[in-house]
């Protein structure tokens, strides 16, 4: 074990707790001071890939874990977790997490165990949201920023500028309130879109998406070229983002994960040592339910010098603990590859026009990576530079799905996007926001 670890390494004892009711299965405890951590509880039956559901919800709306527990005993759950907002959060509605973080675990009423496969999620349905108005730096955050304060996740994008300076934006969504069919929530969602677009909006319509369009149309058709640079597992040396980002790449070469057979008898010790950032246990969790490893308890100790430990027992899907070396070493290679890589983002030439293009893992589940699509315009607005147009789309691998996010970005801005110390510098911000650093 490393020196000054947080626990006693030992197999998760079998948990012996009373049923609560539904409304008791969450619960989220204010801090006792301004700036102190909300504490959420989560006792629940557990299923494979619940600890992936609940820190992606969390990610979601954009908290941020200072330090957390969780075990199983294969049938019953427990988590505490500290959270606290995001720098770049400005709104937190505490009692929506409580709701959406109900939703994603299962009934008191149904029996699940580990080994039973977690199952895909049913699509919500699909609404189409276009408005046009007249073009402004940030205008592609502001409207971002209140489709997320609204809870509605961002699916497709497709957003293009007129030669006489209007935008018109067209966004595929699907509500995680599950209200969207109701004309209040269409008239709220409209009305704060139209409050943010102000005297400069023109139009503005919600309705419910045909069944022409499907969630995972719209692949992103991508050059051999473009897609080598973004799809390569590791960074090389001269590849801009490397360049960009020089001094936490040298930080992120420090990640470490080893797993440990001596300490349990019937459980793996996954330890592992990273730099932080925003949304790792999410990164962490997505990867192990993916490879279809189950977690029967975890630690996550708080950051110190930008550091994050987690100790994870798993176990492979048979029940039996990881013995196998070259299952161990495929299993730390991958999460190591995530913990280094969680993102990719380059800067690319696509005819005459500068691109930026973000892409990040998609689950097995369906699923990307939230609020992505914000953090990207974000960094952009903060530079100051206007996007042209942008879309996101899916792009297949030989080994996984990406979502990926594409913006050709305007140049009649302050910056040179020829050159590749601008390029650097704005590859450089978007990696930071979307790290977190």
């Amino acid at each position: 074990m490393r020196s000054g670890h947080l626990f006693k390494a030992s197999p998760p004892a079998r948990l012996n707790m009373a049923v609560p009711s539904e409304d008791d299965a969450v619960l989220v405890q204010k801090g006792k001071n301004p700036g102190d951590p909300h504490v959420i509880t989560i006792n629940c039956p557990d299923k494979t890939g619940l600890a992936c559901d609940i820190f992606r919800t969390i990610l979601d709306f954009g908290l941020y874990i200072t330090k957390g527990d969780f075990s199983t005993d294969g049938r019953w759950c427990y988590v505490v977790l500290w959270a606290v907002p995001h720098c770049s959060t400005p709104v937190v509605r505490w009692p929506n997490l409580k709701n959406r973080l109900q939703s994603v675990c299962p009934t008191c009423s149904v029996s699940f165990y580990l080994n039973q496969p977690s199952p895909r999620p049913a699509s919500s349905p699909l609404y189409m949201l276009t408005f046009c108005c007249l073009d402004r730096t940030g205008l592609l955050h502001d409207v971002t920023q209140v489709l997320c304060e609204l809870e509605l996740a961002i699916q497709k994008v497709k957003v293009t500028t007129t030669p006489d300076g209007r935008v018109l934006d067209l966004f595929f969504i699907t509500d995680n309130l599950e209200l969207l069919h109701t004309k209040t929530r269409q008239d709220e969602a409209c009305e704060q879109l139209r409050s943010v677009l102000g005297e400069s909006c023109i139009s503005c319509e919600l309705q419910l998406a045909g069944s022409q369009y499907d969630h995972h149309q719209g692949s992103s058709s991508l050059s051999p070229v473009v897609a080598d640079e973004l799809f390569r597992c590791e960074p090389s040396d001269n590849e801009t983002c490397a360049q960009a980002l020089s001094p936490d790449m040298k930080k992120l070469k420090n990640a470490s994960v080893t797993a440990d057979n001596s300490l349990s008898p019937a459980h793996t010790l996954l330890q592992i040592q990273c730099i932080d950032h925003k949304g790792l246990l999410y990164d962490i969790m997505r990867t192990l339910k993916d490879c279809n490893i189950q977690i029967a308890y975890g630690r996550l100790g708080p950051v110190r010098k930008g550091n994050r430990e987690l100790d994870l027992f798993v176990q492979q899907m048979d029940g039996k603990k990881i013995v196998d070396p070259e299952k161990q070493s495929a299993l730390c290679s991958r999460l190591k590859v995530e913990m280094l890589h969680p993102l990719r983002v380059i800067i690319a030439n696509r005819g005459p026009d500068t691109e930026l293009l973000v892409a990040n893992p998609v689950e097995l589940a369906g699923m990307g990576k939230p609020r992505v699509f914000y953090e990207v315009t974000l960094a952009l607005k903060t530079l100051g530079i206007c996007i042209f147009s942008a879309e996101i789309g899916r792009h297949s691998t030989a080994d996984r799905e990406w979502e990926v996010c594409r913006f050709l970005l305007d140049e009649n801005c302050k910056f040179e996007l020829s050159k590749v110390v601008v390029r650097n510098q704005i590859v450089n911000r978007v990696r930071r926001t979307l790290m977190g650093w």
